[in-house]
């Protein structure tokens, strides 16, 4: 049976976040709040973990799981390198709505699906999540809903979706607008902008003082 925790309640918070971190360190999967909309989350490194996020999810691992942080300096230990772009982006935007692609550390053993040495990797402005990932470690987490289903905007909608193969969920509130990260890819050298959202092209190009232009 999964159970809901009601993180505006001081007391109702502490006991969801303990709940959470335990569940997630013993391979189990959370639903927590983001500044985006809800988010499905397993421990990164726990690859059965992971598989059982996207069995929930109802999706395969050609559409790999994205990770979050809980502080620009965990980034070093999951990356090759960090380039000077990336720590500009990092420093103008996180935690907030971008996501950055970057070549994952090779000694890294984790398994987020189809991945191609590439991890996709955002810190998130919301208290909630940053508590626990700041407890746990790094997250893989996906938005809170079945594939081809709209993306929570509560954790009531969350678990409609997901129901017991969640073990526990964190009710932040509801989302604000359900507005998509911002994707960078600096895998290949020059910034490629895989999709826009919360951070527009024009606060991007102030940031790297280059004019970029999304994927079509």
């Amino acid at each position: 049976m999964s159970t809901v925790y009601d993180c505006t309640v001081p007391d109702s918070r502490e006991q969801g976040l303990a709940a959470a971190a335990n569940i997630v360190r013993a391979g189990g999967l959370a639903v927590l709040p983001t500044d985006t909309v809800y988010g499905i989350g397993a421990d990164a490194f726990d690859a059965n973990a992971v598989r059982a996020l996207l069995a929930a999810k109802g999706r395969g691992p050609d559409m790999p799981v994205p990770v979050l942080v809980g502080s620009w300096s965990t980034v070093d230990g999951l990356v090759m390198s960090v380039p000077q772009q990336a720590r500009a982006l990092i420093e103008a935007f996180w935690p907030g709505g971008l996501s950055l692609v970057l070549p994952q550390a090779p000694s890294l053993n984790w398994d987020l699906g189809e991945t191609r040495g590439t991890v996709n990797l955002r810190m998130p402005l919301h208290p909630v999540a940053l508590d626990l990932l700041r407890e746990v470690g790094p997250m893989a987490v996906s938005s809170a809903n079945r594939t081809g289903q709209p993306p929570a905007s509560s954790a009531a909608e969350a678990r409609e979706q997901l129901g017991d193969s969640v073990q526990v969920y964190l009710d932040g509130g509801p989302s604000g607008d359900p507005v998509a990260s911002t994707i960078v890819d600096l895998t290949q050298g020059a910034p490629r902008v895989l999709r826009e959202g919360a951070v527009s092209l024009a606060q991007l190009s102030e940031v790297l003082g280059v004019d970029l232009e999304a994927e079509r």
